[in-house]
């Protein structure tokens, strides 16, 4: 039985662990083939060859998030190795939760801003050429943090919502190609997370007890299929939305 994806093409930026390289093992699970983006090549190596070995093709190129070169030249690797671009998923951001917004000097916010909003717009730059013929579909990251103002990441969430703000334009200018953009904002155990748990217990203490589910997400098995129905068919009717993938804890 073919895979909801058989047949296309996927970019996972992040994709060398965490969401993004969960989202990339459920995209390899049902027929996509796949390149993953990251900074570090030990890593996407890694990743890539625990993902050829649940089989299907998958492939990674080194890059920076916010580095228009680096964006054209994934969605020019993807091209060359696999004949078209399906799917774009823009995961990749650096951050540093915990920074107070008066402790926020301009080289974190710029970091920020560049990895996230520049990433993402660089990326959907280079992607949508080559989907204005068949059609596709854009699935790019925001947060609860933005929406609801969350303690410590104001750089972060300034980002995420500037992120949401270009996916509603994007949606409405990129429609009548048939191309779709959506927006994510997931509560998953990334390694980010994990780190921000352990440096911030109280805060997290606080953000769990929001989680109507009581807990956060594995990055394959709850955020992964989430992503899914937005890069499949299925969704072939959703674009300019944002969808909270996180147990309950944003209810809007």
């Amino acid at each position: 039985m073919a895979g909801r994806l058989s047949g296309k093409v996927a970019i996972v930026t992040g994709g060398g662990q965490g969401v993004g390289l969960g989202i990339a093992q459920v995209f390899l699970r049902e027929g996509a083939k796949v390149l993953i983006t990251g900074r570090t090549p030990d890593k996407l190596e890694a990743a890539v060859a625990g993902l050829k070995a649940e089989g299907g093709e998958a492939a990674w190129i080194a890059g920076t998030a916010g580095v228009r070169a680096d964006a054209e030249a994934a969605v020019a690797r993807a091209v060359q190795l696999f004949g078209g671009l399906d799917i774009l998923v823009n995961n990749a951001q650096t951050s540093k939760p915990g920074t107070m917004f008066e402790d926020t000097d301009d080289a974190l916010f710029a970091l920020t801003i560049e990895s996230g909003l520049y990433g993402t717009f660089q990326h959907m730059q280079a992607a949508v050429p080559h989907m204005k013929e068949k059609g596709g579909s854009i699935i790019n990251f925001g947060s609860y943090e933005g929406i609801h103002g969350g303690v410590g990441f104001a750089a972060y969430a300034a980002t995420k919502e500037a992120i949401r703000g270009l996916s509603r334009t994007a949606a409405r200018e990129l429609g009548k190609y048939k191309v779709r953009v959506n927006v994510i904002c997931p509560a998953a155990l990334s390694p980010i997370a994990e780190q921000w748990v352990k440096d911030f217990p109280e805060e997290a203490e606080k953000v769990m007890k929001l989680i109507a589910l009581g807990y956060l997400g594995d990055c394959a098995e709850d955020i992964g299929p989430a992503v899914l129905f937005l890069a499949s068919e299925d969704s072939r009717y959703v674009t300019g939305q944002t969808i909270n993938v996180d147990g309950g804890q944003m209810m809007l």
